[in-house]
């Protein structure tokens, strides 16, 4: 059962993180969008989809299959396991700052820059850097 529930979460994170990785992309090209624009009119479509049907269902299953799996494997007191945990919930800190951003671009009311969304495309990247450490290497 475990190797199943593992496949199952990492398919799950796989598709989290391609749209964690493309959403703030997204902004990044609906910043250079006027406002009312067909361009920023398809960018809004694009950015709730992805949000509405790949990106919330694929963070529901990281979590649900992460949970089962840290359940049946009994590591919640190892360090390797807490520190990939506090990592998991900076994402999922980083998934509704997307989703909140995702709201301003759809009433048009955005005020970052798209430098600012450069940067923050980063941290996912980052924090799924360390997460894959502390799941293979398992440091300490």
């Amino acid at each position: 059962m475990i190797l199943w529930v593992k496949a199952a979460h990492v398919i799950s994170v796989i598709a989290w993180m391609a749209a964690l990785l493309y959403l703030p992309r997204l902004f990044v090209y609906h910043c250079e969008a006027a406002v009312g624009s067909d361009m920023s009119e398809k960018l809004k479509i694009m950015e709730r989809r992805l949000m509405k049907a790949i990106m919330t269902p694929a963070m529901i299953a990281t979590w649900v299959f992460g949970l089962w799996a840290t359940t049946l494997l009994n590591v919640w007191s190892d360090i390797w396991f807490i520190t990939k945990f506090a990592c998991v919930i900076v994402m999922t800190g980083m998934h509704m700052a997307n989703a909140k951003w995702l709201r301003s671009f759809a009433n048009d009311s955005n005020t970052n820059s798209q430098k600012y969304y450069r940067v923050m495309n980063e941290v996912p990247a980052v924090l799924m850097i360390v997460i894959v450490i502390m799941v293979i290497v398992k440091p300490f």
